[in-house]
């Protein structure tokens, strides 16, 4: 991965980017075992009060949690790892073969591809649903609609199979863990299955990230917020992930605990929660002595859905914190912005943010 080391001496040698890694090394992210409703239904009395507790403190206190007992069969994240490491160990010649680009937002990219981008990463990403059914642009109108397809390397043999095998596993917890959350908030368990109906948009992203001559002045990963429902990170034991305490901003390392999935709460559940569940920064280190490889599985509604404060979840003394937008052209306005360099910032759900002092 020298191209890498060579693209981004200058980020490196930038005082100015240099970024304050983590101030404690403490892991105190809640652990939660999902175990009692594997083979059971929401809702029903098979749920214990104790496990929607936790989710609910969970989701509350820390925006992040760990996921164990839950269901993935082992077989299937070991496959996909292991096929991760093979496609990132060919020669740049090969993974640029299924590169990314502006009318392909599928496949390879590193941060030489991507000039805009400072993480010290390289990345497969596909899509759940292929195609998957998006605004043409975020100024198109509703019924203006184009496709998203993936793309798949030759090497390794099986490697399509391997990953759309996997995903079916990811999707599933996916919902289990919204119909806990729902549960949590005090609705119906199955109050979100209707956004994920009508052609989601959920995609994965393989991570590969190489060794970094000074780990200490860059990251895998800048601090950022994920913008859908639910994020489901794998990672491997080198670990790397940090999250930013809710109660005092400090940084807490996510220490990797075995066939755990790491559960971000996404910036679409802050909002249609109005604010009682918040999304939460976190970022990426990279270190100099072992690779580090992750598997983020992102949850994503439909295209179609508008994004606002549940209707039961506002009221006269909780007013809605956000106006509806259009998730698909939200996250059209996203992937656009990853290869143009746009006149204003990248899009975030602060733009729907309700002044209380201008409520239209």
């Amino acid at each position: 991965m020298g191209h890498l080391h060579e693209f981004d001496q200058a980020f490196i040698q930038a005082p100015e980017h240099r970024p304050k890694l983590a101030l404690s090394h403490a892991d105190r992210i809640p652990t939660i075992d999902l175990s009692p409703i594997f083979n059971h239904s929401l809702p029903g009395s098979d749920v214990p009060h104790d496990l929607v507790h936790q989710i609910a403190s969970a989701c509350t206190e820390w925006g992040f949690f760990l996921v164990v007992n839950h269901g993935v069969p082992p077989e299937k994240r070991h496959r996909i790892e292991a096929a991760a490491r093979e496609f990132f160990g060919q020669s740049l010649e090969e993974k640029r073969k299924v590169r990314r680009s502006q009318g392909l937002v599928t496949g390879y990219f590193d941060t030489e591809l991507t000039k805009n981008v400072r993480d010290w990463k390289e990345v497969f990403d596909f899509m759940v649903e292929d195609p998957t059914i998006v605004p043409a642009s975020p100024e198109s109108d509703d019924d203006e609609l184009t496709q998203w397809t993936n793309q798949w390397p030759e090497y390794p043999p099986e490697f399509r199979e391997i990953c759309e095998g996997y995903v079916e596993e990811l999707e599933k917890l996916g919902h289990k863990l919204m119909e806990l959350i729902a549960t949590s908030l005090g609705l119906p368990a199955k109050r979100f299955g209707e956004y994920f109906k009508a052609g989601q948009t959920s995609s994965v992203r393989l991570n590969h990230y190489p060794l970094c001559p000074s780990p200490e002045l860059a990251l895998g990963v800048g601090r950022h917020k994920d913008p859908g429902v639910l994020t489901l990170l794998a990672q491997d034991d080198i670990g790397g992930l940090e999250v930013k305490r809710k109660k005092d901003g400090e940084w807490i390392q996510v220490k990797p605990v075995p066939d755990s999935y790491a559960v971000d709460v996404g910036d679409i559940i802050q909002v249609w929660s109005n604010e009682k569940y918040e999304s939460v920064e976190h970022r990426a280190t990279v270190n100099s002595k072992r690779d580090r490889y992750s598997i983020a599985f992102f949850f994503y509604p439909s295209h179609s859905t508008i994004v606002e404060p549940l209707e039961e979840l506002i009221g006269p003394q909780n007013p809605p914190k956000y106006k509806p937008y259009s998730f698909g052209k939200f996250l059209a306005n996203r992937k656009r912005s990853n290869f143009k360099k746009l006149n204003v910032d990248n899009i975030q759900i602060s733009d729907f943010k309700i002044s209380p002092a201008n409520p239209n």
